[in-house]
């Protein structure tokens, strides 16, 4: 559980104190010498950084806690498989501008930083060019007319890296700004920020959500029960309790919460939270992550168990994100595994 030196910090002095380097990592949490070799290798390549807000959640000694998998660098990201790749998802091709991947007809999605405040070790972005696509402020009016040119678009997606590492004033600003577009109903924000930083759900970022024109959806990034204790449950209520709709969408990993009964008490919890259960991610396959890969058979036995256990309002959809498709594509009772 977060301690109180965590749940009376602001956010922002939480984000510039993140733990980078694998010899605190492992010092904090107790654990042997033995996994430092590996986390050095693979920390090269692909960086260490999470909160000590989430850190404090992990249990002191123990090298298998779910939490601790997800952002532990191991030797095995260094491991070449010809399936595995840098662009999983073929985002090359829809990178239509400094900022802007538009992939599906109604919406778009919009990197405004490349900065997270938690590197997953399954991150299918970990080798995507952020330097090279993010917006700056002289591209607004090259991004509006981009969405004026796309009728059929009526929601943004902000994405990253993650948009809640940005300040209030510069997420008021483009928010205000997408406002001004009259095409523009939805606007979705995913961020993993509200699990690993709670505070981050401050009273001027409600009333900046709550206050706008477009209608606002939350979708967190939650893979596990233990990542959702009573002080995280309680930052998500509140802005459920705007009317901000807050969704879940999770990512199946191996070693993390490969099992029906782990995603059973995640939905439930959720639930607590107020946050409904949106999307089950089968691992895209980037490189570096396949030490987190399922035998399809695995994830179809899994799925059927979370089925027949769970209410069908708190089963999230299984899908797998295929380059080129126009949506995400369902795999439960099809061949797509």
């Amino acid at each position: 559980m977060i301690n109180y030196l965590y749940q009376e910090q602001n956010w922002q002095s939480q984000l510039s104190d993140l733990i980078t380097d694998p010899v605190e990592l492992l010092n904090t949490l107790q654990l042997p010498e033995s996994l430092l070799r590996g986390a050095n290798l693979a920390t090269a390549s692909f960086k260490l950084r999470v909160p000590r807000a989430f850190v404090a959640k992990m249990h002191i000694g123990n090298p298998d806690d779910p939490l601790l998998l997800q952002v532990l660098p191991h030797h095995l990201e260094l491991e070449e498989h010809p399936e595995f790749v840098t662009d999983p998802l073929g985002e090359e091709h829809a990178n239509q501008q400094p900022g802007v991947l538009h992939k599906y007809k109604s919406r778009f999605l919009l990197t405004l930083t490349g900065a997270c405040a938690v590197h997953c070790r399954y991150c299918f972005r970990r080798h995507f060019p952020y330097q090279d696509n993010l917006p700056k402020q002289q591209d607004w009016l090259n991004i509006k007319q981009y969405i004026e040119s796309q009728p059929d678009i009526n929601e943004v997606i902000l994405s990253g890296g993650d948009p809640l590492t940005l300040s209030n004033r510069k997420l008021a600003e483009w928010i205000e700004r997408l406002s001004s577009i009259k095409q523009l109903k939805f606007l979705r924000i995913h961020s993993r920020v509200p699990i690993v930083i709670p505070n981050r759900v401050d009273e001027q970022l409600i009333s900046i959500l709550k206050n706008s024109r477009l209608r606002i959806i939350v979708v967190i990034h939650s893979n596990h029960a233990a990542e959702l204790d009573d002080f995280t449950c309680g930052k998500l209520n509140q802005l459920v309790e705007q009317k901000i709709v807050v969704l879940n969408q999770a990512v199946l990993l191996k070693g993390v919460n490969d099992s029906a009964q782990t995603l059973i008490d995640l939905s439930y919890r959720l639930f607590d939270a107020g946050v409904m259960p949106y999307y089950l991610h089968v691992l895209d396959k980037v490189k570096g992550a396949q030490h987190f890969d399922l035998d399809s058979s695995d994830i179809e036995q899994i799925y059927k168990d979370v089925l027949a256990n769970l209410p069908g309002y708190l089963v999230p959809k299984l899908v797998r994100e295929i380059a080129g498709e126009n949506n995400k594509t369902p795999l439960f009772g099809t061949t797509n595994f």
